[in-house]
């Protein structure tokens, strides 16, 4: 039961309609025996300093951020982790006494979730990143920071791109390039890179239609992989597997990033195994 002395944890962004993380959070702090409830807010990027200073008055533990708003919730924090930093984008925000410290979880899931289900190591192997917003960011640079030999992105607006891999080489290692969005480019590193990955939301509920690279591009040698986590398996996901790639989907990652966030909020060791029960519990009820 939510009390006067319950800690909040809130989730900012839009849409969340098909979010995962409230049940996913919740049921892991009631099976710790943990105050806390979590709750969705949808805030877009004009609403977000509004929300944020009523967060600092009310009994929360912290927040975390989706789309639109990683980037643009910088300014309103007090301190940012060093990697936070680094990728310019925060997904997980901690309150502590007056403070609001950002984080970001995203990258470290990300690839906790590879190597768990896919048994690649990111070290000298080479990726392709389609969109360098806020996930995109910080797995490229996270991929970067674990020694990938290259990290290749593409995105529709050639400045963001850019500014994303000259950050990557400056401050991590220099192993990006940008490259311009054609098909003869995407079907290039596809046949010279090991993992493709698509962080730009194309595909997601509710527009689950959409894919961002044609099926007659891929080949079976790379492994296909999306952020996306609703649905389980985008239009590009299936289609790789049609082909004969190797999938990973974005459930690890929410996992695994999620778990370290609760450990942030909690002083908690990460629940992995918690959360993970919860999330394929909630992935059999969607499957029915």
């Amino acid at each position: 039961m939510i009390s006067v002395k319950t800690k909040l944890v809130g989730l900012l962004g839009t849409p969340l309609t098909f979010t995962f993380s409230p049940q996913m959070h919740n049921t892991t702090f009631e099976a710790y025996g943990l105050d806390y409830f979590y709750i969705p807010f949808e805030v877009g990027n004009e609403e977000l300093g509004d929300v944020i200073k009523a967060i600092r008055l009310l009994n929360f533990a912290g927040f975390n951020v989706t789309k639109p708003n990683k980037v643009k919730v910088i300014p309103y924090l007090d301190e940012v982790d060093e990697l936070a930093a680094k990728i310019g984008a925060v997904n997980t925000v901690v309150k502590k006494g007056d403070k609001l410290i950002g984080y970001n979880t995203d990258g470290e899931g990300y690839v906790s979730s590879l190597k768990d289900e896919t048994g690649m190591d990111p070290k000298g192997k080479k990726f392709t990143i389609l969109g360098a917003g806020g996930a995109g960011r910080a797995v490229a640079f996270t991929l970067a920071f674990y020694g990938a030999a290259e990290v290749e992105i593409y995105d529709n607006v050639e400045e963001v791109g850019k500014q994303v891999v000259d950050e990557i080489n400056e401050k991590v290692s220099p192993c990006a390039k940008y490259t311009v969005l054609t098909e003869e480019n995407i079907q290039n590193s596809i046949n010279t890179h090991d993992v493709i990955i698509n962080a730009t939301g194309i595909g997601m509920i509710p527009k689950t239609d959409r894919t961002p690279i044609d099926k007659k591009l891929l080949n079976k040698n790379i492994i296909v992989s999306d952020v996306t986590y609703n649905p389980l398996k985008t239009r590009l996901l299936l289609e790789a597997e049609e082909v004969g790639c190797k999938v990973h989907n974005g459930v690890g990652m929410l996992i695994h990033q999620g778990a370290k966030a609760f450990s942030l909020w909690t002083d908690v060791e990460p629940p992995v195994e918690s959360m993970t029960k919860t999330v394929k519990g909630i992935i059999t009820n969607l499957n029915k």
